[in-house]
């Protein structure tokens, strides 16, 4: 079954605009868990611009099903790990300064870098994923590091959809092919939306878990909270909405 994380980033973004705590970033948590998300996605960024690494600590005691931190492992960021201590970390080749992912990461150049920062994380007891490109070069490099997972960065499928489908989602079936060889685990998130993510569920082979945030609070705004998260978890159970 592939689990569905919910980025709550857009919703502390909207928060931080007025500067007190409205809508409750703790209470949104909760809900979409309660809802039937199988888990809470934050990327806290330097800037702290809409995830609070004080946000990170605070979900840390209310979440009930899994925790994903996403980010660059900046000195700030890894030190924030170690004290929080999240089931999962994601790790994101992120400038300070970009305004979302826009990249996975080059694993074979960054082999021994990533090496040792996943080694730590492991130790500290989270489970590791690696942001990346659908190449094959690059997921066998991503193995050598010792992650568990890698995340599949699924805007060019996303983008490509409606022209193809299957052309669209060919580099991330073969990147998938390769993880699944190489004992790796398999995420996928970015631009995925009600249109885009049951095509990827059916046809991308081992797929744990996908993670989509600005979509979902997109749809929510229409459709409601609790109706959006159920709606992707139809995507993601092969029942038709």
């Amino acid at each position: 079954m592939t689990k569905l994380s919910v980025n709550i980033n857009k919703i502390a973004t909207l928060r931080n605009a007025r500067g007190h705590n409205r809508p409750n970033l703790l209470q949104a948590a909760r809900d979409i868990e309660r809802f039937g998300a199988q888990g809470i996605t934050v990327h806290p960024r330097p800037d702290e611009r809409h995830i609070r690494y004080q946000d990170v600590r605070d979900l840390k005691a209310v979440v009930t099903t899994e925790l994903n931190v996403e980010g660059n492992p900046t000195p700030d960021f890894l030190d924030l790990v170690r004290e929080v201590r999240p089931e999962q970390v994601t790790l994101v080749p992120d400038a300070p300064d970009a305004i979302t992912s826009n990249a996975g990461w080059n694993t074979v150049q960054h082999q021994d870098y990533l090496r040792g920062i996943v080694a730590e994380l492991k130790a500290l007891g989270c489970r590791v994923s690696i942001f990346l490109d659908p190449v094959a070069e690059l997921v066998h490099a991503a193995a050598t590091t010792g992650t568990d997972r890698i995340e599949l960065y699924t805007e060019d499928y996303a983008r490509r959809y409606h022209a193809s489908p299957e052309a669209a989602l060919r580099p991330y079936h073969e990147a998938a092919l390769v993880a699944q060889q190489l004992g790796l685990g398999l995420n996928a998130g970015h631009d995925l939306d009600l249109d885009n993510l049951a095509y990827m569920h059916q046809h991308l082979p081992g797929l744990a878990e996908v993670s989509i945030g600005h979509a979902l609070v997109c749809d929510a705004l229409y459709l409601g909270l609790e109706n959006t998260v159920q709606l992707y978890r139809r995507c993601l159970s092969g029942v038709k909405n």
